[in-house]
This record gives structure tokens, C-alpha cells and sequence, in this order.
């Protein structure tokens, strides 16, 4: 069962470090709307893309107050707890079957 128990530990491990990332991605994308990037700009375009589709999905339920974007914010949070749940609940499990 020791195998499984590696298995899980992994398998949360890199979650952990895509959702890290993940959240870097998501703050330095925001982080650009601040200033005018060129859209035409390759890094531009992978952050763009890699965050919009999932920030357009809480927009949609989450209004601009006063013209301010939480939506990155909303985000982040909604990847913590991910993290702190699911990373560590299969970290627990594959503690728990070693």
C-alpha cells in the first residue's frame, strides 16, 4: 500500500506547484492591465490566454465596484483554498495509507 501512498503524496505535490504557478500567472497577468502591453507581444498573448477564460467565468457573476477588477483576486482565493483542501487532503490520505 506504501506505493499508492507515494502515488498520492506525488500527485498532491505537483498540484501543489500548478497552482502555484498558476497563481503567479494570474498576478502578473493582472499585473500588466496596469500598463498598455502590446496585445501582438507572445508573453502577453500566453497570459491573456491562460487567464481570461477562467476570469470571464467570475466576471460574469462578479460586478466591477467602481471600476475596480476582483475577479484576479476572486481567483486567487478560489486557488488557495484548492490548495489548502485537495493538496493537502491527499497529502493526509497518503500519510495516513504509508
Amino acid at each position: 500500500m506504501f506505493v499508492f501512498g507515494n502515488l498520492l503524496g506525488a500527485i498532491a505535490q505537483v498540484l501543489h506547484m500548478i497552482i502555484q504557478v498558476y497563481i503567479w500567472i494570474v498576478i502578473i497577468s493582472a499585473l500588466i492591465t496596469w500598463v498598455n502591453p502590446d496585445p501582438y507581444n507572445p508573453i502577453v498573448r500566453f497570459l491573456r490566454g491562460s487567464t481570461e477564460p477562467v476570469l470571464y467565468r467570475i466576471r460574469r457573476y462578479l460586478p466591477m465596484a467602481g471600476g475596480i477588477d476582483f475577479s484576479p483576486f476572486i481567483l486567487i482565493l478560489l486557488l488557495y483554498f484548492v490548495d489548502m483542501f485537495v493538496v493537502r487532503t491527499l497529502s493526509e490520505i497518503a500519510y495516513r495509507i504509508r
